[in-house]
């Protein structure tokens, strides 16, 4: 437990134009790993702009490490297929946190994070205050496929008796 320095709520919202890797559809899931942790979404059935509007939920020990993310295409009789795959850093979120703002209003942009070479962002990424707390909204562009884009927010979870950022 004194390793560890929180939660990373990483919500998964959509996937916009994913590549077709079924007939004329697939079956996306994603799936999430940050060093020894996997996390999985549901497969949504027949669709290349799937919503998932899931929360899945890391354990944070060491903050560098970066959060991989992999979208497949469900199939039943053989090999789930490759749909694509990004990577994100969560230090410009952490120090937004460590910013401890408090009382600002909804809808305040804290940070904002421009893509580049090294990230998979297709659009400039907001840290954002709302509801009382910091939030980012991310928009990946898959690598490694013809299309594809997946919407996320990331939300921090602080846990008493953690090391705490």
């Amino acid at each position: 437990m004194e390793s560890l320095l929180g939660l990373l709520r990483i919500h998964v919202h959509r996937g916009v134009n994913l590549a077709v890797r079924d007939v004329r559809s697939s079956d996306p899931y994603v799936v999430i790993k940050m060093g020894k942790q996997k996390l999985k979404t549901r497969v949504v059935k027949k669709n290349i702009n799937p919503e998932w509007n899931e929360d899945l939920t890391l354990s944070v020990a060491d903050p560098s490490l970066p959060i991989k993310i992999f979208v497949y295409d469900k199939d039943t009789f053989s090999l789930d297929d490759k749909m694509g795959d990004a990577e994100f850093e969560i230090g410009s979120f952490l120090e937004a946190l460590k910013m401890r703002l408090e009382g600002l209003p909804n809808g305040t942009i804290i940070s904002r994070v421009q893509p580049n070479r090294q990230n998979c962002l297709a659009e400039e990424s907001c840290i954002i205050w709302t509801d009382g707390k910091a939030v980012q909204n991310i928009v990946l562009r898959l690598r490694n496929v013809e299309c594809g884009e997946l919407e996320l927010q990331l939300q921090w979870i602080d846990i008493p008796g953690s090391r705490g950022l």
